[in-house]
């Protein structure tokens, strides 16, 4: 059984939400936070789940994870 010890900071809900706005919204939310506060992004499937992890890793952040949830995805993101 494996626990998560990661506590999320703030939740992004971007569900409906098209490419590349989810992104500069997430980026935008994420240049707020502080050094190592995490952020939980929910995404739809195809190419927002697709492409915000990618271009966010390119950006810097680092992705925890990047869960399923049926309907949506909840992507995990750490500020450098």
């Amino acid at each position: 059984m494996t626990e998560n010890l990661t506590t999320t900071n703030e939740l992004l809900d971007l569900r409906g939400t098209p490419c590349p706005i989810n992104f500069v919204r997430t980026k935008l939310r994420l240049e707020r936070m502080a050094a190592g506060e995490i952020l939980e992004v929910w995404l739809d499937g195809g190419e927002p789940i697709e492409q915000v992890p990618d271009s966010l890793k390119m950006e810097g952040y680092k992705i925890l994870e990047i869960s399923d949830r049926s309907e949506f995805f909840s992507l995990s993101v750490q500020c450098p």
